[in-house]
């Protein structure tokens, strides 16, 4: 009898030893944690934002470069499938980009464009392409004389932006926009611009 509870006692002994040194080998939560499920940023759903930035181009058959500061608003909508966003989005700018080159001066006072855009996400930093419609007025003057027409064409570029909380994200961005010619009597010949955008931006997500 007393052998048996010898035999007893030790394999109780020995089944504590094990588990405490399981518990041991595991380690208490302070030292290990796996990664939270949804811990990875959200780039879905709607946003709007403000932008600021720097415009330069040519207009076509003459030597007019226009240059100057732009700015405006921005407003979007992202899906977003693993590390893949894509989505739309759309801006207006007001812009004080011009140039004389006499007898003419050519003005470009606003723009907009239309865009799909789409990305790889890296957790809360986003590299993305965008292409679309781009829109704006181009004006033109001669000897006291002036012409504003809408123009209508197309833009692409490239852009990175980095989520730096749950709903605020800023980004940085380069676009080409094409406008086509149109008649000008000012100048007696077809004149469309042509330009590129470097700009930054900060937008809200919804």
């Amino acid at each position: 009898m007393k052998n048996a509870i010898l035999a007893l006692t030790l394999a109780a002994t020995a089944t504590s030893g094990a588990a405490m040194a399981a518990d041991i080998a595991r380690g208490p939560s302070p030292y290990y944690s796996a990664p939270a499920q949804g811990a990875y940023y959200n780039w879905g759903g709607a946003y709007a934002g403000v932008n600021v930035g720097y415009q330069w181009g040519s207009v076509s058959n003459t030597s007019t470069n226009p240059s100057g500061l732009e700015g405006g608003l921005t407003g979007g909508y992202n899906w977003q499938n693993g590390q893949f966003v894509y989505g739309v989005e759309t801006d207006l700018q007001i812009s004080g980009a011009d140039d004389t080159f006499a007898p003419y001066k050519f003005s470009n006072p606003w723009f907009g464009t239309l865009r799909g855009r789409g990305g790889i996400a890296m957790n809360n930093v986003l590299f993305y392409g965008t292409v679309g419609l781009a829109y704006g007025g181009l004006k033109g003057e001669n000897a006291g004389l002036s012409e504003s027409k809408t123009e209508i064409g197309w833009t692409a570029g490239l852009g990175a932006e980095v989520g730096f909380t749950p709903n605020w994200s800023a980004k940085l961005e380069y676009l080409y926009a094409d406008l086509s010619n149109r008649t000008y009597s000012v100048t007696g010949t077809e004149n469309g611009l042509s330009s590129s955008f470097v700009r930054i931006g900060v937008n809200y997500h919804f």
